[in-house]
Formats: C-alpha cells, sequence, structure tokens
C-alpha cells in the first residue's frame, strides 16, 4: 500500500517555489492536495476576492492535473474525512502568520492534528528579523536594512512529475463565484503571475523608481494580487533584482510588505486596533452621508473619485491612490481609518490584513515609522502631481473628460456637469484636522 500525505493549500496557491509543497511529496508516495473552503470567510471576502479565488484555484487544478481537492466546510472536519479516505499520514502546510490562520491551525492542532509546517509566504518569516535584543522593529528603513543583510534561500522548483489520486466528485467543489459581466476582474493563477512578472521585469521594472507613482501611466507590476495569494513567491522576484536605483526601489516594496506582517506578528491587536493607542482618543465623526459619497467615488474631488470607481469597478487601486483617498478620510473627512480598511478589504483582491491595516494606520499618522499625523495630502494637488494629464482621471470620472488638462483637476472652478460639488473644503479640513491634534495632545498631557 503506498503511502500518503496531504497537502493543504491556503495562501501558497502555486507549485513552483513551493517548499512545503515539495515536502509533501517527497515524505510520501502520493500527496493529497486539498483546499478548503470556509464559507463564513468567504461570506465576507467580497466579490471580486471570490471571484478571483475561484478563477485561481481552477488554474491550480489544472496544474495538477485535474486532482485539486475542494472542500467546503470546517478544517478539522475536512481533514479528519481525508485522512480517512486515503490513510493518509501527515498534514503539510506553509506557516499562516495572519491572525485568523494562526487561531485556525491552533484549533485543529488541539483536535489532535499535526501539521507540518515548511516555509511561508514570504522572503524571511515574521519573526526573524529582530533587533541584537531580540525585539521587533518598530521602522520600516532599520528593518530593511536588516532584513537585506539576513537574506532568503534560493527558489525551489517543482517536481516534473506529482503523484496524487483522483478526487471524487463530492471532493471536486470548484467555486462558481463570478461578476456581473461589466466588471472588471484580473487573470489569476501561478501561470499568469510568472507571465506578468516576466513582462515587467522586462518591459517596466527599469523605470519603476520613475513611474510606480503615476497612476495613468500605471508603471506598477500589478503583482499584489498573485503576492496576496501565493501565485508567486517574493523569492522568485528577488533573485532577478540587481543593485540598481529602479531595482531596489522594488525591492523596498516587497520589503514593506514584509515588515507589516512582521508588525502584526508582534503586535496581532492592531489588525484593527490603534498601533499608536493614543489615537483612539482622539475625536472623530461618525461615518454617515460623506463616508457614502467617498465610497461612492462622488468627493468632488477628481483625483479621489477616480481612485474610488477604479476600486469598486475592478477590486484594484494604484498603490499612489490609495494613499490619496485614505488621508481624504481619515484627515478630510474626519473619519476613523477601520471604516476605511473595511470598506478597503470588502473590494480589494489583494486585501492582505497586515498591509492594508497598517498602510492605513500609516496614513492616519497613528501607525509605525515615521508616520506624523501631520502628514495631509492635499486631493487636487496630488491630482496635478501624479496625474498631470488627467488620463487617470478621464478613465473613472468620464463625465469630466471634456476639460482641458489643468481644468480637471478643480472642476468647481470651470463647468462641472453631470458631476458633483465638493463635499467639503480640503483648507479648511486640513486645519480642523491639525485642532483635532493639538486637542489630543493636550489630552494626553492631562493623563
Amino acid at each position: 500500500m503506498s503511502s500518503r500525505s496531504i497537502f493543504w493549500f491556503r495562501r501558497d496557491l502555486r507549485i513552483n517555489d513551493n517548499p512545503a509543497f515539495l515536502a509533501a511529496i517527497a515524505e510520501s508516495d502520493e500527496v493529497v492536495p486539498i483546499f478548503i473552503i470556509d464559507q463564513a470567510i468567504a461570506s465576507r471576502a467580497g466579490d471580486f476576492r471570490r471571484a478571483y479565488l475561484a478563477q485561481s484555484l481552477r488554474a491550480l487544478d489544472v496544474s495538477l492535473g485535474g486532482n485539486l481537492h475542494v472542500i467546503s466546510g470546517e478544517p478539522v472536519e475536512v481533514l479528519n474525512e481525508i485522512i480517512k479516505k486515503y490513510g493518509a499520514s501527515s498534514i503539510h502546510v506553509s506557516t499562516d502568520y495572519a491572525p485568523y490562520g494562526v487561531a485556525r491551525d491552533a484549533s485543529v492542532e488541539r483536535a489532535g492534528l499535526a501539521l507540518t509546517r515548511t516555509g511561508s509566504g514570504y522572503a524571511i518569516s515574521p519573526g526573524r528579523v529582530v533587533k541584537k535584543d531580540q525585539s521587533a522593529y518598530r521602522v520600516f528603513t532599520p528593518f530593511f536594512n536588516a532584513w537585506t543583510a539576513l537574506g532568503w534561500p534560493a527558489p525551489v522548483h517543482a517536481l516534473k512529475e506529482i503523484r496524487s489520486p483522483k478526487p471524487a466528485s463530492k471532493y471536486r467543489g470548484l467555486p462558481n463565484w463570478t461578476l456581473a459581466s461589466d466588471a472588471r476582474l484580473f487573470v489569476a493563477g501561478e501561470e499568469e503571475a510568472l507571465r506578468k512578472w516576466r513582462a515587467f521585469r522586462q518591459n517596466g521594472l527599469e523605470a519603476y523608481d520613475r513611474q510606480r507613482d503615476f497612476p495613468g501611466i500605471d508603471g506598477s507590476s500589478r503583482l499584489s494580487a498573485h503576492l496576496r495569494w501565493g501565485e508567486i513567491h517574493p523569492r522568485t522576484i528577488l533573485a532577478e533584482l540587481n543593485e540598481s536605483p529602479a531595482h531596489q526601489v522594488f525591492r523596498k516594496e516587497i520589503a514593506w510588505r514584509e515588515f507589516y506582517a512582521d508588525v502584526l506578528h508582534h503586535y496581532p491587536l492592531t489588525s484593527r486596533d490603534y498601533y499608536a493607542s493614543q489615537f483612539a482618543s482622539m475625536k472623530y465623526d461618525p461615518p454617515g452621508k460623506r463616508f457614502q459619497e467617498w465610497c461612492d467615488g462622488r468627493t468632488g474631488y477628481p483625483f479621489v473619485d477616480a481612485a474610488m470607481r477604479q476600486l469598486v469597478q475592478e477590486g484594484w487601486m494604484h498603490n499612489r491612490a490609495r494613499m490619496v483617498v485614505a488621508s481624504f478620510l481619515v484627515k478630510d473627512l474626519h473619519i476613523e481609518w477601520q471604516y476605511g480598511a473595511n470598506f478597503f478589504m470588502k473590494y480589494l483582491i489583494d486585501n492582505d490584513v497586515a498591509s492594508n491595516s497598517h498602510g492605513w494606520q500609516w496614513v492616519a499618522g497613528c501607525g509605525t515609522d515615521a508616520s506624523p499625523y501631520f502628514r495631509i495630502f492635499n486631493p487636487t494637488e496630488q491630482g496635478r502631481r501624479f496625474d498631470p494629464n488627467g488620463d487617470y482621471i478621464r478613465r473613472y470620472v468620464p463625465e469630466l473628460s471634456h476639460l482641458n488638462n489643468e481644468q480637471i483637476h478643480e472642476p468647481w472652478l470651470h463647468s462641472a456637469e453631470l458631476y458633483t460639488s465638493r463635499i467639503v473644503n480640503h483648507s479648511v479640513e486640513r486645519l480642523e484636522s491639525l485642532d483635532r491634534l493639538q486637542q489630543l495632545k493636550a489630552l494626553t498631557q492631562e493623563n
């Protein structure tokens, strides 16, 4: 009788550069590849992320020769059923560091099911990059220097032959989540991730440091969703970077993802709570009509509205735009960052709790690093600087396409038919935001 091991796919939906999957293959004659769908999590994921996951699972299934077992249910029950069905002797996984994943795996092990962990979805797993006194880094630059000095192993490649049993029909629960016909969805899967990386490396990487902030050009790699779902490992990317300025900037973007994962690992409550706890006492406005107008992309500030509409239409938003809309919500509308983070979480196909929560807190001034609250983005000037010709705005706010390159950034001074008036005056709200900061400082000193 052949020996069998289980490989439980989670956020590592790929064959190449997957040490945990290779460990499962090496241990047994056959490996049983499974993906467990948690319907409670799926229901909260939002249409874009569900549709992307469905597409990614189908791509993974193809690469496994149609042998991926996809089962809805509670992990302990599903794993016990698969163990009994195939006589499997072990369960292999990549280590999960997100709070939900940590809790889920702990509950599996409390039920008596041992998990063999190998590697993670990071070049260097959270918790490994520490100061000399073994404490965690709280500032990015020294983290990046230590992260780079520590280094990471080279990518590992998939075996040409993967022996797996054919799943019965009851284990073929590949989801059919789809989007409305007019919605735009990224192509998912490992093959697409590798194709996109090769194309970016050849055509966009050398200009990344100069073009990455311009959403009209979109000099970004568009790899964030592929990294989030583990369709490509960061090591695969890092192995092909050199020391040129553009490559170094791109390397730092990967490091930011790993820094935020490390911060969340050490401070798991910051997925929802304030990293700088005093900001919980700041004066905020309730999320009412203005919050909805922000969600709908009808603030009257074209750059903000273009970004919010891109999010709702595509399940993705350019990184520069993410910072601008976050600043607008927290600093111009005075609404707590968690409301914005939750809205992003609903739509983003690349939603990662560490990057999302800590990215929002960085903008809100209550997070890690040198992130002073008084960094307040001017939404009009950000548009002028990073979308000077209005290409990004025209793409998502076609009501303004009749305005010229200068007029389009301040439509309230020109013809703004079929658009909307500004819901706030940025200059006024900037001063209000700074005043609330002074109130918080006074309150903190009193206490």
